[in-house]
Protein backbone atom coordinates (compact mmCIF):
# COMPACT_ATOMS: atom_id res chain seq x y z
CA UNK A 1 0.00 0.00 0.00
CA UNK A 2 1.15 3.27 -0.96
CA UNK A 3 1.83 5.85 1.85
CA UNK A 4 0.68 9.52 0.97
CA UNK A 5 3.09 12.34 1.75
CA UNK A 6 1.88 15.70 2.29
CA UNK A 7 4.40 18.93 1.85
CA UNK A 8 5.05 21.28 4.36
CA UNK A 9 2.99 23.70 3.37
CA UNK A 10 -0.46 21.53 3.41
CA UNK A 11 -0.03 20.67 6.55
CA UNK A 12 0.45 24.10 7.48
CA UNK A 13 -2.53 24.53 5.97
CA UNK A 14 -4.40 21.91 7.62
CA UNK A 15 -3.00 22.88 10.80
CA UNK A 16 -4.31 26.46 10.43
CA UNK A 17 -7.74 25.67 8.67
CA UNK A 18 -8.83 23.25 11.46
CA UNK A 19 -7.80 25.69 14.33
CA UNK A 20 -9.68 28.24 12.08
CA UNK A 21 -12.76 26.19 12.79
CA UNK A 22 -12.35 24.17 15.90
CA UNK A 23 -11.38 27.31 17.59
CA UNK A 24 -8.80 26.11 20.65
CA UNK A 25 -7.39 23.13 20.75
CA UNK A 26 -5.09 20.71 22.80
CA UNK A 27 -2.23 19.32 21.11
CA UNK A 28 -3.51 15.64 20.83
CA UNK A 29 -6.68 16.63 19.52
CA UNK A 30 -4.99 18.78 16.65
CA UNK A 31 -2.73 16.38 15.90
CA UNK A 32 -5.50 13.81 15.37
CA UNK A 33 -7.59 15.84 13.47
CA UNK A 34 -4.95 16.98 11.42
CA UNK A 35 -3.85 13.21 10.70
CA UNK A 36 -0.21 14.12 12.25
CA UNK A 37 2.16 12.30 14.50
CA UNK A 38 2.58 14.14 17.70
CA UNK A 39 6.68 13.60 17.85
CA UNK A 40 7.40 13.67 14.17
CA UNK A 41 5.60 17.06 13.69
CA UNK A 42 5.87 18.90 16.74
CA UNK A 43 8.61 21.00 15.20
CA UNK A 44 6.01 22.30 12.61
CA UNK A 45 3.90 23.56 15.68
CA UNK A 46 6.85 25.46 17.70
CA UNK A 47 7.86 26.88 14.16
CA UNK A 48 4.26 28.14 14.08
CA UNK A 49 4.38 29.45 17.19
CA UNK A 50 7.91 31.22 16.74
CA UNK A 51 6.73 33.11 13.76
CA UNK A 52 3.11 34.11 15.47
CA UNK A 53 0.65 31.84 13.07
CA UNK A 54 -0.63 29.90 15.83
CA UNK A 55 -0.64 30.54 19.84
CA UNK A 56 0.02 28.57 22.62
CA UNK A 57 -0.56 28.29 26.06
CA UNK A 58 -0.04 25.83 28.83
CA UNK A 59 -2.89 24.73 30.93
CA UNK A 60 -1.97 23.10 34.15
CA UNK A 61 -3.94 19.80 34.57
CA UNK A 62 -2.91 18.29 38.13
CA UNK A 63 0.60 17.19 37.50
CA UNK A 64 0.48 16.91 33.85
CA UNK A 65 1.11 20.67 31.67
CA UNK A 66 -1.50 20.90 28.67
CA UNK A 67 -0.38 22.62 25.83
CA UNK A 68 -3.45 24.42 24.03
CA UNK A 69 -3.21 26.25 20.22
CA UNK A 70 -5.61 28.80 18.48
CA UNK A 71 -4.95 30.60 15.70
CA UNK A 72 -3.71 33.82 15.86
CA UNK A 73 -4.54 36.71 13.74
CA UNK A 74 -1.16 36.49 11.37
CA UNK A 75 -2.26 32.70 11.04
CA UNK A 76 -5.84 33.65 9.84
CA UNK A 77 -4.58 36.28 7.42
CA UNK A 78 -1.66 33.98 6.00
CA UNK A 79 -4.70 31.40 5.40
CA UNK A 80 -6.93 33.43 3.77
CA UNK A 81 -4.90 35.59 1.45
CA UNK A 82 -1.88 33.17 0.71
CA UNK A 83 -3.02 29.46 1.66
CA UNK A 84 -6.06 29.69 0.19
CA UNK A 85 -4.93 30.84 -3.34
CA UNK A 86 -2.11 28.26 -3.16
CA UNK A 87 -4.62 25.21 -2.90
CA UNK A 88 -6.81 26.93 -5.62
CA UNK A 89 -3.50 27.11 -7.93
CA UNK A 90 -2.18 23.72 -7.28
CA UNK A 91 -5.16 21.68 -6.21
CA UNK A 92 -3.76 18.45 -3.97
CA UNK A 93 -4.34 14.91 -5.68
CA UNK A 94 -6.45 13.88 -2.98
CA UNK A 95 -9.00 16.97 -3.09
CA UNK A 96 -7.89 18.54 -0.22
CA UNK A 97 -8.35 17.67 3.87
Amino acid sequence: MAREYRDRIYIRKDILLKLYEYGEMNQSRLMSICGLNNVKHKGILDSMVTKHMIERREDAWGRKTIFKYKIAQKGKTLLEEVLQRYEDLFPRDDGGK
